[in-house]
């Protein structure tokens, strides 16, 4: 997107966040951190998914331990998720973390937040600045009537402020809150003031089916406006999920694209064929295909063809039947019953071209 603001360029890792640099896919795990064997199995298998820094919550000092042995086995960059104990932040910034992510509400004031600043440069990472609407300072509750965006923002600057003290400003911020309209005024009222990378998202959104309407809704209004530089969709369900719907939102604004974009008729009475079936059978068995490929299943003649037609593969369905369109061109027509196999096969077919670089 043409409109996308230029912040200031950081990098997490490998990854770098802000500039022009594409918007990255996060998300955290949620196994038990003293678990290095599970924690590093999910965090393989968020990779896999397309997720490109994962987040890690450190709670206590034997965490910090098991989290300098994810690190140096995990194929991502890893984020140490602190909160409470500062300490536990500049023993992670010791430890090899590619990036800390701390608290304001909750980190233990100026003094405890440029000790952490200290470490963090100490080691050449950067630091997110996460203000939550749940852990916002009293002062600032008091004074602006509740976590409104203005507090946000207000705890944001805050935090700024101590940041120039210590002169750190390797700097990512977010401003979360659970009620979407309050998320996007505050995202929208930092953004106007200044121009640091922003970290996206819906706080506690909810489970997969509201959390990813709200999110959606949430963080798709922000990057359509240019405001984000990374994202991580909130949902209380697998962090794999969270990494599918982030792409997703990308997708559909057109900022990125990775896996195959799903076409489908919402069916009515003039469908002929089981297109509630066929789909679910396409993006189930196709939804692991890392190449960008349009698949469009569609129901009748009304815009089956021409939505087919505009699909890499695609279905446009008849009595029973359907024509199969592979980049806009009819190769066959086939029985119902073998029209999910057939559209996973003609798109495995380009894939593996795309593979080869064809």
């Amino acid at each position: 997107m043409e409109n996308r603001k230029k912040t200031r360029r950081i990098r997490v890792g490998s990854v770098p966040v802000g500039g022009s640099a594409p918007v990255s896919v996060q998300s955290m795990t949620n196994t038990d951190t003293h678990d290095v064997r599970s924690t590093l199995a999910q965090i393989r298998s968020m990779a896999r998914e397309g997720c490109e820094i994962a987040r890690v919550a450190v709670p206590d000092a034997k965490a910090v331990a098991a989290f300098a042995r994810i690190r140096a086995g995990s194929p991502i960059p890893v984020v140490a998720d602190i909160h409470f104990d500062h300490r536990l932040a500049i023993a992670c910034a010791d430890a090899g973390a590619d990036a800390l992510r701390i608290n304001p509400g909750n980190v233990g004031g100026e003094k405890n937040t440029i000790e952490v600043l200290r470490a963090a440069r100490a080691n050449r990472i950067p630091v997110r600045i996460g203000v939550n609407a749940g852990s916002v300072e009293k002062d600032l509750l008091a004074k602006h009537g509740g976590p409104t965006p203005q507090a946000l923002v207000a705890s944001a600057a805050r935090y700024l402020k101590i940041c120039g003290k210590a002169r750190f400003f390797s700097l990512k911020f977010s401003l979360k809150a659970s009620d979407v309209v309050t998320t996007i005024a505050a995202y929208r009222l930092f953004s106007r003031r200044y121009d640091f990378p922003l970290h996206v998202g819906v706080t506690e959104a909810g489970t997969i089916f509201s959390g990813t309407v709200k999110s959606a809704v949430g963080i798709g209004v922000l990057l359509a406006e240019g405001i984000g530089d990374t994202l991580r969709v909130s949902l209380t369900g697998p962090p794999e999920e969270e990494v599918r719907v982030g792409w997703e939102i990308l997708k559909c604004l057109g900022l990125r694209r990775r896996g195959p974009e799903f076409i489908s008729c919402p069916t009515c009475g003039r469908a002929s064929i089981d297109v509630v079936g066929i789909a679910t059978e396409v993006e189930r068995r196709l939804s692991n295909l890392p190449f960008p490929l349009k698949v469009a299943v569609m129901g009748c003649a009304v815009n089956g063809p021409g939505e087919a037609r505009e699909a890499d593969v695609g279905v446009a369905g008849g009595k029973g039947e359907g024509l199969i369109f592979v980049k806009g061109r009819i190769v066959k027509k086939v029985k119902e019953k073998e029209i999910a196999a057939e559209i996973v096969r003609f798109a495995s077919m380009l894939a593996a071209g795309k593979r080869r670089g064809e």
